[in-house]
């Protein structure tokens, strides 16, 4: 039990610092994934969530893969989770179910993700 929390440690840390060090130099379209407990980035997007012992036990899924949305050019378009908002300039022109993007234990068909487009 001890070695299991301190490997979910150690990859908290690990994602918590990458992320840090990913915001500052990222490239749009850049991913990076991340324990559920942290927040997405200003101009990124959740584009998949599924369960990882790393991110410790009780809420599941527990982990998402973000994606850097800043610097894509007018007009781009992409798809994401509806776990987060779009960021500023980028619209939702329409929304499905995705099974990529089930960020809640309650099953749903509802739809849960996002076509995305950079408008301005």
């Amino acid at each position: 039990m001890i070695r299991r929390r301190i490997a979910s440690l150690a990859l908290l840390t690990t994602v918590v610092t990458t992320v840090g060090m990913a915001s500052a130099t990222a490239a749009p379209g850049d991913t990076a994934t991340i324990c559920h407990s942290s927040l997405t980035p200003s101009g990124w997007v959740d584009t998949q969530w599924w369960n990882s012992g790393g991110c410790g036990p009780g809420f599941s899924p527990n982990t998402k893969q973000i994606k850097n949305l800043t610097g894509y050019p007018v007009g781009t378009q992409v798809n994401a989770c509806a776990s987060t908002w779009p960021p500023a300039g980028w619209t939702i022109t329409s929304s499905y179910y995705s099974s990529g993007c089930r960020y809640s234990v309650v099953p749903s068909f509802n739809p849960n993700a996002w076509t995305l487009r950079r408008t301005s």
